[in-house]
């Protein structure tokens, strides 16, 4: 099993121009953010959603490979929770149909910034690089306030 390090260092080769980790900014967390709103309109019970038991799974992948930035992509992961609450109460359209818009919207960043950078995508060699994007940011933050992970 690789280490968080050699995770986000791969991540990273992929990641080096400027243009295309400007991109990634805004990008992942919006189509993390679409895919838990996606995710959040299917109602299990009325306050159940599926959103609620993949991100407990996608924390516990998190938390395998660190213990700290599972913190922040929790954090980050009630925020979407939140948003989406917000979004389907105070929004007319359905929020599903919202979150596709952000999800392709925010794709088709992607790949303009990986034709910017002129490298495939990360998770073409390995899905789990999907999840690795989300906490490779997370990373950056940490360094920037001076926290370890």
């Amino acid at each position: 099993m690789r280490t968080v390090n050699q995770w986000l260092s791969e991540y990273g080769e992929s990641h080096q121009n400027e243009t295309n980790k400007a991109i990634h900014w805004i990008c992942v967390p919006a189509i993390f953010l679409s895919i838990v709103a996606l995710l959040y309109s299917i109602k299990l019970t009325p306050s159940l959603n599926v959103a609620q038991i993949a991100l407990m799974l996608v924390l516990l992948y998190y938390v395998r490979l660190s213990f700290s930035l599972f913190v922040g992509m929790l954090i980050f992961s009630l925020i979407c929770l939140g948003i989406c609450f917000l979004l389907q109460t105070y929004i007319a359209w359905p929020l599903w149909l919202v979150a596709l818009i952000i999800f392709a919207v925010a794709w088709i960043g992607q790949f303009y910034g990986h034709h910017v950078e002129g490298k495939k995508p990360s998770f073409l060699k390995d899905l789990q690089f999907l999840l690795i994007g989300p906490m490779w940011l997370m990373s950056f933050v940490y360094k920037k306030i001076g926290l370890r992970y």
